[in-house]
């Protein structure tokens, strides 16, 4: 008891989902499954021809299959037990489980947030500083970005996870959501939660709103490089290169940063869900089409591939 409220000792949660669709769980788990399988394979296969492909050994696709893996962990933080979920048509998740599931999920949320940011860094010194290209994104140098994309943000997650989870949770245990994220978990803690609410706009505008920017000031710089060319033909394949990561970058920077920076009071019921379903599942699915369908050097590496 404190301040006359009562705190109840939450053992487990029950993950809402799409639970109120009963009709629909079999159809969706069908999709779902669809969307993994179609993840897994195509991020799988751009990671395997950017690891075996002699013409693709460049720092750009060393950025683009470490982002591929990074794709296919995310996904599987939370897909294949909501999967299991529709199957079973079990929603309760331990708050143990749902600590870890939010621990490894804003982890790599951090990781591939950083990863495009570096890829958008790689692109405006190809394009903005050519004759530099080499010596500046030599090999020592793209590991260093992989792994501090990596390692940046782990202390952090961590510890806000550690916060989060100390709190009391009160009333209701129904968390309206397709997986553990930190905006609806927040939301059924008691106490004090001004440091938590606090914390996870800080998160986002360290890991998201921050990174964003950047990738927006390297594309503006991009652009006007890109415009003072004479040649047609080679603005039209510049402007084709970098508009495959830019595509991705809106699709995962845009429906995250609305999730976490829409007033509450303007929060609707169920939209925060559908959202989420865009920079974790769409992205992930999209991020192999995108890249294959635009750029020659892929589906050259692909075909070689599989006429083997």
């Amino acid at each position: 008891m404190m301040s006359g409220t009562n705190f109840t000792l939450i053992m487990e949660f029950i993950l809402i989902g799409f639970s109120d669709l009963p009709n629909l769980q079999g159809f969706l788990f069908g999709v779902f499954l669809v969307i993994y399988m179609s993840i897994l394979i195509g991020n799988g296969l751009i990671i395997v021809i950017t690891k075996v492909d002699p013409a693709l050994q460049t720092p750009m696709y060393f950025f683009l299959g470490n982002f591929s893996f990074v794709e296919i962990c995310y996904t599987s933080v939370f897909l294949p037990r909501m999967l299991m979920n529709l199957l079973t048509q079990s929603i309760h998740i331990s708050v143990a489980a749902c600590a870890i599931q939010l621990c490894f999920f804003l982890t790599l949320a951090v990781t591939e947030s950083l990863l495009l940011t570096v890829m958008a860094f790689d692109c405006y010194v190809a394009i903005c500083k050519p004759l530099y290209y080499q010596v500046i994104m030599n090999h020592k140098f793209c590991v260093q970005l992989v792994i501090g994309s990596w390692i940046t943000g782990i202390q952090v997650v961590i510890g806000q996870t550690y916060q989060i989870f100390s709190l009391p949770f009160c009333g209701s245990n129904k968390l309206n959501h397709v997986f553990c994220d930190m905006p609806p978990v927040v939301k059924l803690t008691c106490g004090d939660t001004f440091a938590n609410q606090l914390s996870v706009y800080v998160d986002a505008v360290l890991f998201a709103l921050i990174p964003s920017l950047l990738i927006l000031g390297s594309y503006v710089k991009i652009i006007l490089t890109i415009l003072k060319l004479s040649s047609a033909t080679g603005r039209n394949k510049l402007f084709s290169t970098c508009s495959s990561h830019l595509m991705v970058v809106i699709l995962f920077f845009g429906s995250g940063v609305i999730v976490y920076f829409r007033p509450k009071s303007n929060h609707l019921e169920g939209l925060d869900k559908v959202l989420s379903l865009l920079y974790t599942i769409v992205t992930p699915m999209f991020n192999p089409m995108i890249y294959t369908l635009r750029n020659k050097d892929v589906i050259g590496a692909l075909r070689k591939l599989t006429l083997k």
